[in-house]
């Protein structure tokens, strides 16, 4: 078994992976979308794992909504769709929600480009990358604080198959862990309850994820 999985890494390796298959860089390497290898297999079709599964649809757009509610949007973007953060040279993470300051995300930094600054706030919903040479928990440390250290004041990670949100804020000594059912402030002022949220629209994710 220990062969024929190392005979597989090394044929996926020898292939051109195409560049559709790129979910970010991030420490200078190329991190590719979950289920990469069963679209070079062709065993999925690409469009099977680019897209988002329904329940991280159902967040995003509830989390999205409360933010168009009730942010300033004189003060505030708020962005998504895999939106790419260019740190450095090999250095562009991903992620699915970012709300910036429209003081720091100036009009002319707004190009065809990776946007250059950092959001105040970071939101991941679930982890959409290949993770062969790190854990999940290894994953999310180090993308994090790349974030963190690049400026960001606030990460938040939904994770929908432990029903938790991990937040972690710039010069915090430790990061806060806890069930979804609590309530999460996204912004000043701007609070979600995604177990809630979910239980009152008749959503069960224990029910999904199983």
């Amino acid at each position: 078994m220990v062969a024929a999985n190392a005979l597989e890494k090394k044929k996926t390796k020898k292939r051109a992976i195409p560049e559709s298959l790129v979910y970010e860089y991030l420490d200078g390497k190329l991190i590719y979308r979950k289920g990469y290898k069963e679209v070079l297999n062709k065993k999925k079709k690409l469009e099977e794992i680019i897209g988002t599964s329904g329940l991280q649809s159902v967040i995003l757009s509830y989390l999205m909504e409360m933010l168009f509610l009730k942010i300033d949007k004189k003060q505030y973007w708020v962005l998504s769709n895999e939106i790419g953060t260019h740190i450095a040279h090999r250095e562009n993470p991903a992620s699915d929600i970012g709300i910036f300051e429209k003081s720091v995300l100036t009009p002319n930094k707004v190009t065809t480009k990776y946007v250059d600054v950092p959001a105040k706030v970071f939101i991941e919903v679930d982890i959409r990358a290949a993770l062969e040479d790190l854990s999940e928990t290894g994953y999310i440390s180090l993308k994090t604080n790349k974030l963190l250290d690049f400026g960001a004041e606030k990460i938040i990670w939904i994770l929908s198959e432990t029903q938790q949100v991990i937040v972690a804020e710039k010069g915090a000594k430790n990061w806060l862990w806890m069930n979804w059912s609590e309530s999460i402030e996204l912004v000043e002022g701007i609070e979600v309850n995604i177990g809630a949220y979910l239980q009152a629209e008749g959503i069960d994710p224990k029910a999904i994820t199983e």
